[in-house]
């Protein structure tokens, strides 16, 4: 129950993709922030990913109470801003030894599966 996610409102027992994945990887980018201060002492870089990678999934929930059809598209552009400036922040950590190859891809593919789906979710709000 504890990983189950839900819509509170009218549509309280549907899930929500964007918002379950959003959440789901900035959990994943609170333990590589964790891990990178623990074991690497790494402080500067792990709160830059921590502070881009979290506020992935915030602009997504803010999102959900927007005041207009243009606020909740820009709260969706904010949050792809964020995500990928994550991805950058991935990249970095990677080409500088902090994080392994099999933590790089998994959170990479996380991070642009994101991104396609706010790509997507920006698009099809803009069409109708």
């Amino acid at each position: 129950m504890k990983n189950e996610k839900f819509i509170i409102g009218k549509e309280s027992k549907k899930k929500n993709p964007l918002r379950d994945k959003s959440y789901a990887f900035a959990i994943n980018i609170v333990r590589l922030s964790q891990g990178l201060v623990k074991e690497k002492k790494e402080f500067v870089l792990s709160k830059q990913i921590l502070r881009s990678g979290t506020s992935v999934g915030a602009l997504i929930r803010e999102s959900e109470f927007a005041a207009s059809k243009a606020d909740f598209i820009n709260k969706l552009t904010v949050s792809l801003k964020e995500a990928n400036e994550t991805e950058y922040w991935l990249m970095l950590l990677y080409d500088t030894d902090y994080l392994d190859k099999q933590n790089f891809e998994s959170l990479r593919t996380e991070c642009k599966e994101l991104i396609a789906m706010l790509v997507s979710s920006i698009k099809t709000s803009k069409e109708i």
